[in-house]
């Protein structure tokens, strides 16, 4: 059976894909060190499951990293774990640097220490993917997009923080000649995803009848991208990635954020009137911009596509669609969340 040592298997991105993984037959060793993002619930449905061990721990723990690679021998180590959050690095950028930058150089170098163990086809098979953000790249002006070659200029500490995790990977891969990929994805939406982001905390807002903020002008532009084809776009990478490359992930769906809000309230309209009648655009409010936002992103994702043969699925119309219904449906999910720490507060306002 194939095994793949996941980290970060507890979050968002990582969660959506530690649940498809084993659904296709994949042994997952799921390390997480469950911070605030991390949610064990996401997780419920693999209770028992013989191809699913869970770790509570850090990347960074170089010591536990190795004792799971020795232990388990993975065919392929994938690379999820992060502080993730703009908001949450404007306020507290250490703990960025901490995980994305220390903890990724702990991993690395305990994965390259295992990987020289291996025997020879073993080690020509072996890969670590390392999962990034196209915010490394910085902002766009009102045209074009961002390819591989696009030179990095990170605007926030969480991007800074990603930006040297790559540039460790691809240091380890030159110098050590330790077999990498790395992806860049666009914004993620989906099931699963943790509150303060923009797509579920508008969500939880609405059906709360609460104010609904959107930062500046809200004509921000992102591109997004449905979680289940970044999950399945890794798969690809993985599998038939040229060792070495950078691959670019996106949806094909622009929007400004404002028509995400609008798009949201639209579908809980339908779904779930307000016992008023009125639109729940009503509630939308405008708020002081984030400290250094970046006007836009866009992602050429042609290199995944012509290379390896993917492009995504869904539609936005059709993601968002399903992503409402979701969260419709699993508010105790939800609810399990907003339990802790985080009250759907905005944070992230320190100039």
């Amino acid at each position: 059976m194939t095994t793949w040592l996941v980290t970060g298997g507890a979050g968002f991105i990582g969660g959506n894909f530690v649940l498809e993984a084993v659904a296709k037959g994949i042994r997952i060793i799921n390390l997480d060190a469950l911070t605030y993002a991390g949610n064990l619930k996401t997780l419920d449905s693999l209770e028992g499951n013989p191809d699913h061990l869970f770790v509570h721990g850090d990347i960074g723990d170089r010591g536990l990293v190795a004792s799971l690679l020795a232990e388990h021998r993975p065919d392929a180590v994938l690379n999820f774990a992060a502080e993730s959050h703009v908001d949450r690095s404007i306020d507290g950028p250490g703990a960025f640097i901490q995980t994305n930058v220390v903890g990724t150089l702990g991993l690395l170098e305990a994965v390259r220490d295992y990987w020289k163990t291996l025997p020879a086809d073993k080690a020509d098979a072996f890969r670590l993917l390392h999962v990034s953000t196209d915010e490394v790249y910085g902002t766009l002006g009102e045209t074009g997009r961002f390819t591989e070659t696009t030179p990095y200029a990170p605007n926030s500490p969480y991007s800074a923080s990603k930006a040297a995790s790559d540039h460790l990977v691809r240091a380890f891969h030159h110098t050590y000649g330790l077999p990498v990929l790395t992806t860049n994805c666009s914004n993620n939406y989906g099931p699963y995803h943790f509150p303060e982001k923009l797509i579920p905390l508008i969500i939880a807002k609405a059906l709360a009848g609460e104010s609904l903020p959107v930062y500046g002008d809200g004509k921000q532009v992102r591109d997004w991208l449905f979680v289940a084809d970044h999950c399945e776009a890794i798969r690809t990478v993985l599998a038939k990635g040229r060792v070495g490359q950078t691959y670019n992930v996106g949806g094909n769906s622009e929007k400004q954020n404002i028509e995400v809000v609008q798009a949201i309230c639209a579908l809980l309209d339908a779904r779930r009137p307000r016992a008023d009648g009125r639109s729940r655009t009503e509630q939308i409010t405008y708020v002081t911009d984030r400290p250094g936002h970046d006007r836009r992103y866009a992602i050429d994702a042609s290199k995944l596509k012509d290379e390896l043969g993917w492009e995504p699925k869904h539609s936005f119309e059709q993601g968002i669609g399903f992503t409402v219904d979701w969260y419709l449906d699993n508010q105790q999910w939800v609810n399990g969340v907003l339990d802790g720490s985080y009250r759907l507060q905005r944070i992230g306002t320190d100039a």
